[in-house]
């Protein structure tokens, strides 16, 4: 057990609300500082991608008694459903029999967080709007203003999780020798939605993601528990096939005709939902040291903002706090050797997440629809059954293991490269899965 500090969580997200619980069981006092509305007492705003929670959340959770919880409100989910423009649908699984993702609500789950966090004895302050905090003696400074009068709030720790656009950091990059970056995507999004069968149940198959794959841009579908299905539609904002081009009723409903034929019986409210949701953006950030001293520090989207593709933000979040918990273990009360060890660890692993997160947009929009793509995951799978200890998919090493996020990157790329040579053999489509495919996998793995 730490000595008691009075300890500031700025944010009241995922990782906001997960990280207030361990430092409150950790024996101090925690409050968490939001300048929204409390979630519990409002509606969502239409601009939400549904979560998948994977090995490296369910650790977090797991290592403090909440994973029972969570799984009650979250829907496995074991394999893609990709539809094909000609309504055609292959499955293809994530990984070995029993593995799967959970698909969470936001909403759902952040209400939920919410609320194990306050039985946790975490104080909430909500519509407290911070503008800035003074690194040297973690103060924040509230008030209704960013140029009116303000409060100062002191504490022993400042943490910010309050996302990618975090004042907390906005403080930190006026600071020499901090680094940052921050890329926006030319790609948006929009929430469409599939509600439920009359009797409640799911109109498509719940425990998919479904994905349909169209080049530069896709529709996606993750189930939740009420029957309904939170639907992404990701574009470029310009050009052709893009938001800026789906500008009225008529051009809209005709471009799903043509790309999303088989969405037309299960999207009843397409053209409401399309022109009432904004249109977000997607947004990527890095920047270093996450840290001041031994009394401020950033985590999650704070620190490192990813775009969604592989559904690993909330999970790298979250272990980021695994990470900061066993550094809390291992040197106590030294909160200065806390933060650097933590910031050490998590930097490489968070920029490899966000790597990889870039790639998967081009597998899930362009790859899943391509042949020679699915029957090499297909050989990988393959051999990665018969031979695990020898071989273990890219996917599988991300999601269903604690492995770093950059060596699973790392040994991912060496993996590609056997695949690409596997993929020039003569015939490949019909001996993919004969004892010579398998000794060429073995020997370009021994070189």
């Amino acid at each position: 057990m730490q000595t008691p500090q009075k300890i500031a969580v700025v944010g009241s997200g995922l990782v906001g609300t997960l990280l207030a619980i361990y430092l409150k069981k950790l024996g101090h006092t925690v409050h968490v500082l939001d300048r929204s509305p409390d979630i519990r007492t409002v509606e969502f705003s239409g601009r939400s991608i549904n979560l998948v929670m994977s090995n490296r959340g369910w650790k977090a959770l797991e290592d403090i008694g909440l994973t029972e919880e969570i799984k009650k409100i979250g829907i496995p989910v074991d394999k893609r459903a990709i539809h094909l423009k000609d309504s055609k649908l292959n499955y293809q699984y994530y990984g070995k029999e029993g593995e799967a993702i959970y698909s969470l609500s936001r909403g759902v789950l952040n209400r939920k967080m919410i609320d194990l966090a306050e039985a946790a004895g975490v104080e909430f302050f909500f519509e407290h709007r911070i503008w800035d905090v003074t690194l040297a003696d973690a103060t924040l400074h509230i008030g209704e203003t960013e140029r009116g009068e303000w409060t100062d709030l002191k504490y022993d720790k400042v943490f910010g999780a309050d996302g990618a656009f975090s004042r907390i950091r906005h403080r930190m990059q006026r600071q020499s020798m901090f680094n940052y970056s921050q890329e926006f995507l030319n790609i948006g999004y929009k929430e469409l939605h599939i509600p439920a069968n009359p009797d409640g149940s799911h109109k498509i198959d719940k425990n998919s993601l479904h994905i349909w794959p169209r080049g530069n841009f896709m529709l996606m579908a993750l189930a939740n528990l009420d029957g309904s299905f939170t639907c992404t539609l990701f574009m470029p904002f310009e050009g052709e096939n893009s938001f800026e081009s789906l500008k009225d009723e008529k051009t809209l409903v005709d471009f799903f005709a043509e790309f999303f034929p088989d969405t037309k019986e299960v999207i009843p409210d397409l053209v409401r939902d399309f022109f009432k949701n904004p249109t977000s953006y997607l947004v990527m950030m890095k920047c270093f040291p996450w840290t001041h001293a031994d009394n401020v520090a950033l985590i999650g989207d704070s620190a490192h903002a990813i775009v969604p593709f592989y559904g690993h933000g909330m999970n790298a979040g979250f272990e980021d706090i695994t990470v900061l918990n066993e550094m809390i273990a291992k040197y106590g009360d030294d909160w200065e050797a806390i933060f650097k060890a933590y910031e050490k660890s998590r930097k490489p692993n968070a920029d490899a997440i966000a790597e990889l997160s870039y790639r998967n947009f081009m597998e899930m929009s362009a790859k899943t629809a391509d042949e020679k793509f699915l029957l090499q995951k297909k050989i990988e799978k393959w051999f990665s059954d018969k031979h695990p200890d020898l071989w273990m998919p890219l996917y599988s090493r991300v999601t269903f293991s604690l492995q770093p996020y950059s060596e699973a990157l790392a040994i991912g790329d060496f993996q590609n490269k056997i695949m690409e040579e596997v993929m020039q053999m003569e015939n490949i489509e019909t001996i993919w899965d004969s004892e010579v495919v398998e000794q060429k996998i073995i020997s370009l793995l021994s070189k």
